[in-house]
This record gives C-alpha cells, structure tokens and sequence, in this order.
C-alpha cells in the first residue's frame, strides 16, 4: 500500500515537471520574434551601467564591445561603477581614451562594511548620476554584441516596454563542466522569455537588462528589497511587475545576446549558484516559488526513486527509469528550440550526462541553500 501512494505521488510529480516544461515551450513559441525596423533611427540616450570589482582582466574587452557597436556614440555612456576592487580595474577605466566612459566608485558613497547590497548602492549612485532616461546594466566580464544597444533602443521604442529583460548566454566553453553550464543558462533563457510571455513568471539576468530611469523611481528603486545582497535584477523586476505589470518585456532576438564565461571550477560554480539562490526566499510571485519547489522535490524523488530500489527491486527501478525519461525526452525538445535559437546545437551532444549532472546540482544547490547562509563572490564574504 505504501509504494502504491509512492507511485501515485511520483507519477503526478512527474506529469507536473512535464507540464511546466510544455508551458515554456508553448510560450516561448508565442513570445514574437522582435525586428528592429530598417532604416528607423534612435532617439533614446542610453546610460550602460557597470557594477565591476575585480574585473581588471575583462573590463577593457568589455568596455570595447559596446564603444565599438552599432549604437551612436553621441546616444549613450558608460558608467563603471568600481567596488572596493583590489585590483587595477579602477585605474584601467579611468585611463580609458573614451569620452563615453566615466568612473564612479562606490567608496566615495558607502562605507565598507558587512552585509551592504554592494551591487545594487552601486546601481543606485550610477542612475543618480546618469544622463540616460533609459538605464542598461550589464557585468564587467561580459561582451556586448554589436546591435546590443540599438536592438535595447528599437524594442524601448517600437514596444512601449519600460523594464526590459534580454538574453545572455555563455561561450568559448573549454570543458565538459563549461558545456554543462552553457546548455543550462540556455534553459533558464527560455524559461525566462516563456515567463515574461506568459505573465506567470518573472525572471532576467542583470547582465542584460533595461529599464527607464523614470521607472525605477516610481518603484523606490530598491527599497523594500535592500535587505537582499543580490537581486538587483529579478527582486526588482519583481517589484515592478506587481505595480506595473504591462512594462514588462523580452527581447527576443539571439543578436541582441550578451555574453560571458561559464565557471571553471565546481567551487566557482556552486558559489554563483549559491549566490542565485540566496535570493528566492524573498521571491513574492507565487508560482516562482511553485516552479521552484516543484523542481527541488521532483529531483530529489527521482534520486530517492533510484535509491529505494536497491530495497525494493524492479517496482521502484521502473518508477526511476519512467521519471528520468520523461525528463529527458521534455528537457531534449525543450532545449532544442532554445538550441536552434541561439544556433548552438553542439551543446546537445551528449545529453544524458549533462541530464543527471542537472539532477544533481538541482538537489545540491536547492539543499545547500537552506542551510548555507553565506557565499564567496571575488574574494568577499557575502551574507
């Protein structure tokens, strides 16, 4: 009698994990293709803002990839918003030729001390700043593709959008481990563009993020969710989305992508996980949270499945064989499309591997969060 609620439960669980994945694809599919429209010009003066600690090796290639795009260069500026770098990254920038290029840094703003949202106190004195009336974020160690700003300008002006979620994606993976990652944030891409679609969902990567200055204003920028080291991208859309839920917009075009380094090491990658993580306790949309739980148990029950049936034999083996296909075969078609659309195909090869690798994390990560209450992010201790 026991094992038949077990498999009840195993089998909803798992129609529930194959659902979810079936409504990603479905609105991801219905989520338009954006074209920018030839020949328009832009009018929007866009100010990128950089958060950046410890960035010496990345910032100038970074810095380069937007000053050397299709953008305007009368249209836009840079701000980099040094953090207590230990390195030479504030003197880099500062000697920087480019006149679209200014430096802030964060020590002329606030103390350091423990347990300051560093990110988002760096955000909040560059937009105080800023000239832009629209604000782009990205990261220190990203590169900019050449349309970046003038997609960010066509989609703020064609579609009305105020708070604009885009695309980021990993490349120049050496590893494994790195293809992993890759294969993994190009999900997480389409679960965000399906959410923002949908309106069930709400979730972006502050690497590639848009938002009028106006708005986050209207908003109290982040009050209310300051008391979160990160989340300066998803608390805050989340925030927007509960006064202003029509602002809310993806950019779908695989041009418009930013991109950066997978992690090297397990280390690294569980820290930035883990740092992910921190935040989903102060997540307040409902299903957010759902998906998530729904996720966290669904792998810990494929992983228990598989160990009961060391006890109880061919039964149990079945249950863990029936929820591992199911969630290989959804997460196969689902990553597919997402595959095709960033032209990245060669990640698919081989997939089981990366399937129970992702089981794994999920338990890993999702249990270590519960009880982990600190992470390291480029040599600091964050609570």
């Amino acid at each position: 009698m026991l094992f038949t609620y077990y498999a009840v439960a195993t089998v909803c669980l798992t129609f529930c994990y194959v659902s979810c994945i079936i409504l990603y694809a479905k609105c991801w599919k219905n989520l338009p293709f954006f074209v920018h429209t030839e020949g328009s010009l832009p009018t929007t003066f866009i100010s990128v803002l950089i958060p950046a600690r410890n960035e010496a090796d990345n910032i100038l290639l970074c810095l380069d990839t937007i000053l050397n795009g299709n953008y305007p260069k009368d249209l836009f500026e840079i701000i980099v918003i040094d953090d207590h770098s230990d390195d030479a990254t504030p003197q880099l920038v500062h000697a920087h030729s480019s006149a679209n290029i200014r430096l802030i840094e964060l020590k002329n703003y606030i103390k350091l001390a423990d347990n300051q949202p560093f990110k988002k106190r760096a955000i909040e004195a560059a937009i105080g700043e800023s000239r832009g009336n629209l604000i782009a974020t990205t990261d220190g160690d990203c590169l900019a593709p050449p349309d970046w700003l003038r997609l960010i300008a066509a989609f703020y002006e064609q579609s009305g959008k105020r708070f604009i979620a885009a695309p980021v994606n990993f490349y120049g993976e050496k590893t494994a481990f790195e293809r992993f990652q890759s294969l993994d944030y190009i999900g997480m891409m389409g679960v965000t563009g399906a959410g923002v679609a949908g309106r069930f969902t709400n979730m972006c990567n502050g690497a590639n993020l848009a938002y009028e200055k106006a708005l986050f204003h209207e908003v109290g920028g982040f009050k209310g969710i300051d008391h979160v080291a990160s989340g300066d991208d998803m608390l805050l859309m989340q925030k927007i989305a509960r006064f202003h839920p029509d602002a809310l917009g993806f950019l779908k075009n695989p041009a418009a992508t930013v991109l950066t380094k997978a992690k090297p090491t397990l280390a690294d990658f569980m820290s930035q996980r883990l740092r992910w993580a921190s935040k989903s306790s102060s997540y307040t949309e409902v299903f957010t949270v759902l998906q998530l739980v729904m996720v966290f148990v669904f792998c810990w029950n494929i992983l228990l499945s598989l160990c009961l049936s060391i006890v109880y034999g061919v039964p149990t083996l079945f249950l863990f064989l029936f929820q591992l296909s199911l969630k290989s075969i959804s997460d196969y078609v689902f990553l597919q499309t997402m595959a095709r659309f960033f032209k990245r195909e060669d990640l698919l090869q081989p997939f089981l591997r990366p399937q129970l690798f992702h089981i794994l994390y999920i338990i890993g990560v999702g249990s270590l969060a519960n009880f982990k209450k600190t992470y390291q992010w480029k040599g600091r201790t964050v609570k």
